[in-house]
């Protein structure tokens, strides 16, 4: 799998951008990506040194418009915490 395959985009919420002041950022993953592979498309992509990768596996909320109901789609979301001597990454910057 590719670098580019593992990071499909990061998330940008209110919760996820107040973590980036400690240096923690929240990006949306492949399913099949792991810990591993998710550090290391993180340092290849931005240049910074990882500390550590908590993965979630987000269960699909039921949605309804009108009479049809359904469900959202399922996603894996990756927490990076970056280490103290990283520098912060440019995309999320204000």
């Amino acid at each position: 799998m590719m670098i580019y395959d593992i990071i499909i985009r990061p998330v940008v919420t209110e919760k996820a951008m107040s973590l980036i002041e400690h240096k923690e950022y929240v990006f949306e993953v492949s399913k099949k990506a792991n810990k591993l592979q998710v550090k290391d498309a993180i340092e290849q992509i931005y240049g910074v040194k990882v500390d550590r990768v908590n993965v979630i596996n987000v269960k699909p909320r039921p949605r309804r418009v009108g009479k049809y109901k359904g469900y959202k789609r399922t996603f894996k979301k990756a927490y990076v915490k970056l280490s103290k001597e990283s520098q912060e990454i440019k995309a999320f910057e204000i």
